[in-house]
């Protein structure tokens, strides 16, 4: 079963679980290492399961993208499509609903709840990085394809009870033609200092600007001040107002506010503005 189109909201939270523990079973026979997942956390971007947000239908956008540019189209909610220079197309916090038109070769995952994950990824895809471990435990990636690398830092999450879940969110960073591009997925805390090193030098930052089940507003500036990075898009907006919201704050702190016709943005080092900068990214 595909948790994208399960109801969640009308099961106890045992049921939930088991239906979840069940269906991550059956997804360890394809991708071999999966076990039995913690239940996710409760959201109120679990609208998207109950088909409150409708999919949009996919578009091809194909970029020409010269050997010292990204390309990076937004998909819808946490959803990006990242091309490299050689072709390689990554979708991060991948659900089976909001997808890029062009099949990926790489997705990520996080395990916060069923809209950034989902139990039945095409199997032409060729890679497929959970951002938690079904098991527990860590769950560490560091690889190479072709030009780029990929790497995770894994962070907390509240669970259904509110407690913390231990290592169920990964930030996913991207080294690709002399950029490094982090997408923070279901960030719920603040980043150490220890955080903070192996993240390195980060240059865009995809931020979920919810202010409701991943970090409230004032929490996640505070992130973005720590990380500094030249250009941050949203997304994970589900909640009335929370762009908005955030980009009149983001105003406040200094930041440059530019507002995109196209859901493609191509980024390249020598391109990348002097001001720190919110772009704002219509969903593709």
């Amino acid at each position: 079963m595909d948790l994208t189109t399960f109801p969640a909201p009308r099961l106890s939270v045992r049921s939930w679980q088991e239906t979840t523990r069940a269906a991550l079973a059956r997804l360890g026979g394809m991708l071999g290492f999966l076990g039995i997942a913690a239940g996710p956390a409760a959201a109120s971007c679990q609208l998207l399961a109950d088909g409150w947000i409708q999919a949009p239908v996919p578009i091809v956008r194909q970029a020409a993208l010269a050997m010292d540019q990204v390309g990076i189209t937004f998909i819808g909610h946490a959803t990006f499509e990242i091309e490299t220079p050689r072709g390689v197309r990554i979708a991060t916090d991948y659900n089976n609903v909001h997808r890029p038109g062009r099949l990926p070769r790489v997705v990520t995952m996080n395990g916060a709840h069923s809209t950034h994950f989902t139990l039945n990824p095409d199997p032409g895809i060729e890679h497929v990085l959970l951002g938690w471990n079904p098991n527990g435990g860590p769950m560490d990636h560091d690889l190479t394809i072709e030009d780029v690398r990929i790497r995770n830092l894994q962070t907390n999450i509240r669970g259904w009870d509110g407690e913390t879940r231990p290592l169920g969110n990964s930030i996913f960073v991207f080294e690709v033609a002399d950029l490094c591009i982090a997408h923070l997925g279901h960030l719920h805390h603040r980043l150490t200092p220890e955080d903070l090193a192996r993240l390195g030098t980060i240059d865009i930052v995809l931020a979920p600007v919810d202010n409701a089940s991943t970090l409230r507003l004032d929490s996640l500036v505070e992130v973005i001040r720590a990380v500094s990075p030249r250009i941050v898009i949203p997304m994970h907006a589900y909640t009335y107002g929370s762009r908005e919201s955030f980009v009149a704050h983001m105003a406040g702190e200094g930041f440059r506010i530019e507002m995109s016709e196209s859901p493609l943005y191509i980024a390249s080092r020598t391109t990348l503005p002097a001001e720190q900068t919110v772009l704002v990214l219509p969903e593709g």
